[in-house]
């Protein structure tokens, strides 16, 4: 239906996540339109992310340097680990600017489903940081899905016999929203984490 260049490129869009046919052709001939120089800058980000970036050997963050600039710092709290899913998930609890502890972000999560077991998410490179007599709480934040809780379950009985503490991040009914149009399962976790005021 397209010429051979503009279906490849809608074929590229498209294995991109949440991106459909619809978007794709959009977001193709909305590149078509771009200045050269600005498509080539653009070819050149994707292939400087690509290239440049790899997992921190501590942390299992992106990072241009190894080890990151986080794990790096010696301002932060080394007797706390904030345990992640995703790089993502560092960034968005950076940009609260509260957290002082370190991280360790999994890459993922246990998902029998999809085949996804203990030795494919960075967990092994956890549990050594954790031999460091320093760590004193592991916050687990992974998400509050099936695969999410199932992880931070599993990593909290493998932690706590270490005699770690072990936490969890509140979950339930967020800041602005009304009760009634709140789904069974948020109502139940904002009723488990509750706290006297």
């Amino acid at each position: 239906m397209y010429p051979e260049p503009i279906a490849k490129l809608i074929e590229s869009f498209m294995k991109l996540p949440g991106i459909g046919q619809k978007t794709a052709t959009r977001l193709a001939f909305y590149t078509i339109d771009m200045k050269e120089e600005d498509v080539a800058s653009f070819a050149k980000s994707l292939l400087s992310a690509k290239r440049d970036l790899h997992f921190c050997s501590i942390c299992g963050n992106l990072t241009e340097e190894d080890p990151c600039d986080i794990c790096q710092d010696e301002m932060r709290d080394k007797s706390v680990i904030l345990v992640v899913e995703e790089p993502k998930d560092v960034l968005a609890m950076e940009r609260m600017r509260e957290f002082r502890g370190l991280y360790h972000v999994l890459n993922g999560v246990l998902s029998p489903m999809e085949g996804t077991g203990p030795e494919d998410i960075n967990i092994a490179s956890l549990i050594t940081r954790l031999h460091d007599e320093v760590v004193q709480e592991v916050i687990l934040a992974t998400n509050a899905t099936t695969e999410g809780e199932a992880t931070a379950m599993y990593l909290s009985r493998l932690i706590k016999p270490a005699g770690i503490k072990v936490t969890r991040l509140a979950h339930g009914l967020s800041v602005g929203s009304d009760i009634e149009y709140a789904d069974e399962v948020t109502l139940l976790k904002a009723v488990e984490g509750r706290r006297e005021l």
